[in-house]
């Protein structure tokens, strides 16, 4: 009885906390530049792959035969996928005149499964100058890994003739991580534009009457692996592309009869009219009622999507009237002001 009164009493503490909390959160939409700038005067792209089907897992008993073999066709398949789905992704920005999948030199193609020395540039430069394309993308390594574990149970399996019986057998469960890695090289600065590793994984299992037989009753799992493999490459071709987002900010609602008015009015979607009661406490004598004001003007202001009126409403916020939400605020609508000028200058190239 004692420690439900403390749980009653410290539920009772927050809910009152959130009653009188002082602000309320909006969302609103924003769009980040890309993670990855192309250089002005790019117009033709090359991809190559450099992977090769790892060899590093020896064949010790049949299961491990099954899956040594199968996992060398996962990683060349898997590979092509993925390479094919960033040759797609790439074509869907429609900023490239030519994009091409080259054939690299087998000198440059390695088995790892983690991230190779970058190519020399004499190499870069001269496969682009071959080909014609200004910026090389590489597939620097694709590697499927399986582990496998088994236990032995009683299951329902089909007999020769369709119906299911209770027999003892095997039910093996496949852990397969698939990993790969890319770089964009840009041959005319000489500099790697982007290094991009990407892991996922995927669990499989089947059920027979000895292991074997339950390894073969696994489906599905080679075409699994390569539509994993054809996100990866979806995914780093993505990176060219500004990326959509939803932005939470606080706003203040407490403080006068015109902060909680005002507060029905944002939550009816009248943000305008919500200012309208804010910016009559702009001149109000207490201080702390008056930088509330102007914080919830940059507020308005960023949603209008005016960020440097929003920065001054903040600006003034915090020195003429110490709010000090305010100051983290101004530095948040500064970072966005950047982020949108990297935006407007990778859409102009």
């Amino acid at each position: 009885m004692k420690n439900l009164r403390k749980l009653f009493s410290y539920t009772t503490v927050f809910l009152l906390l959130i009653s009188c909390s002082a602000t309320n959160t909006l969302t609103m939409g924003g769009t980040k530049p890309a993670f990855v700038t192309i250089p002005e005067g790019v117009a033709n792209i090359g991809i190559i792959n450099r992977s090769l089907p790892s060899e590093s897992n020896q064949a010790l008993d049949k299961i491990d035969k099954l899956l040594s073999a199968e996992g060398q066709h996962l990683d060349e398949k898997g590979a092509e996928a993925a390479i094919l789905a960033l040759s797609d992704a790439l074509v869907a920005t429609d900023r490239f005149q030519k994009i091409r999948i080259l054939d690299g030199p087998p000198e440059i193609r390695k088995g790892l499964g983690v991230l190779p020395a970058p190519l020399p540039w004499d190499i870069v430069e001269k496969l682009c100058e071959e080909n014609d394309v200004d910026l090389l993308f590489s597939m620097e390594f694709y590697d499927t890994d399986t582990k496998v574990s088994y236990s032995v149970g009683t299951y329902e399996l089909p007999n020769p003739l369709g119906l299911k019986v209770s027999v003892p057998g095997h039910e093996v469960t496949l852990n397969t991580q698939i990993a790969n890695g890319w770089r964009i090289y840009d041959p005319k600065n000489r500099v790697v534009l982007d290094q991009f590793v990407y892991t996922d994984g995927l669990v499989s299992s089947g059920r027979g009457i000895n292991p074997m037989k339950a390894v073969e009753a696994i489906v599905n799992r080679s075409e699994r692996v390569i539509e994993y493999s054809k996100n990866m490459g979806n995914t780093f071709g993505l990176r060219l592309s500004p990326v959509r987002q939803r932005v939470k900010r606080d706003y203040f609602v407490r403080g006068t009869d015109n902060f909680k008015v005002a507060k029905r009015r944002a939550q009816t979607g009248d943000w305008e009219g919500a200012a309208q009661l804010w910016e009559r406490e702009i001149d109000n004598p207490k201080s702390k009622i008056a930088g509330r004001a102007y914080y919830n003007m940059a507020i308005i202001n960023e949603i209008n999507g005016d960020l440097e009126l929003a920065m001054d409403w903040a600006s003034k916020s915090y020195t003429d009237y110490e709010n000090k939400e305010a100051l983290r605020y101004l530095k948040v609508l500064q970072y966005r002001v950047a982020q949108n000028r990297l935006l407007q200058d990778q859409a102009s190239r």
